[in-house]
């Protein structure tokens, strides 16, 4: 019988998940930890091809509504709840081969005091639930290595600090990207040739490397969570995402990120403005909300 995949893929789906693409919440009394619904996408993009495989959802039920109270304030709203079942096809490498099925169950809660909102919401997240169940069982790039308490085919360490946590804003690394590194005086008796270079310096226009925070954010605080700096790996791989994107959405994502982010009319391009938290999550969001 002729295998479904091709020896690339096999080699993808068993390889072990990268810690860096993983992070965690809290749940309960305990930590969980998850892959968030943007990378399980990018993921299947790049291992089955962005034409390679399909996902339908077979189906979506609202299994309770309630007000309820929101927040400190305790604003009245409501809470939604949905269930969601989605089947992943993957076409197969060999022509003539059928596509391989699998399904997975999810849910969603949505909380908003508009209850369109809170619909929006839940049902988004169910959905998304759903799909990574599904793909989780083709492999660990999918998640299967997390369902392994002990995390052994997961690489990297975990205090590494490569881990995002979205927990307690206390309990995030705080950003070293806007951390200012005053020089010492300089004292009377130093030698007029370093006066002299240390003039030099101030004078001479400083041009910002293509990572270069925008001006927005470097009026913000440097212990803002969303201000950490991405790693290369991420960025890479949110670049690959929005590329995949279909012409007009594409555009709409350009056009609402400029916005978003106050990127200027005449910047050529956006893709070196991607470089912090608050990117990656906006960007999270706009995709699940696309798909």
């Amino acid at each position: 019988m002729t295998c479904t995949f091709s020896p690339e893929q096999i080699a993808s789906l068993s390889a072990p998940l990268d810690r860096a693409k993983v992070r965690q919440r809290r749940q309960g009394r305990s930590q969980v930890s998850y892959l968030e619904g943007w990378q399980v996408i990018a993921e299947a993009n790049r291992i089955f091809g962005f034409d390679g495989w399909q996902r339908e959802t077979v189906a979506l039920r609202c299994v309770h509504q309630a007000e309820r109270l929101i927040g400190e304030e305790q604003r009245p709203g409501w809470g939604v709840t949905y269930t969601a079942r989605v089947r992943i096809s993957v076409s197969a490498s060999t022509a003539g081969q059928p596509a391989l099925i699998r399904e997975g169950c999810g849910a969603g809660h949505g909380i908003d005091i508009d209850l369109g909102q809170a619909h929006e919401s839940a049902l988004k997240e169910a959905e998304t639930d759903a799909m990574k169940r599904a793909l989780m069982t083709f492999g660990n790039a999918f998640g299967l290595a997390l369902y392994d308490k002990q995390q052994r085919e997961v690489t990297g360490g975990a205090s590494s600090g490569v881990v995002r946590q979205r927990t307690d804003q206390a309990s995030r690394p705080r950003s070293t990207a806007l951390r200012v590194v005053r020089p010492a005086p300089t004292p009377a008796t130093a030698r007029p040739q370093i006066v002299e270079q240390q003039a030099q310096a101030a004078a001479t226009p400083k041009t910002e490397p293509p990572s270069a925070l925008p001006t927005a954010a470097a009026q913000q605080p440097a212990d803002d969570p969303g201000l950490a700096p991405l790693d290369q790996a991420t960025i890479r791989q949110l670049h690959a995402t929005i590329r995949g994107l279909p012409a007009p959405v594409l555009e709409g994502f350009s056009k609402a990120f400029r916005k978003r982010f106050q990127v200027p009319a005449d910047a050529p391009s956006i893709a070196d403005r991607i470089c912090q938290r608050r990117h990656h999550d906006w960007i999270e969001t706009f995709m699940v909300s696309h798909r």
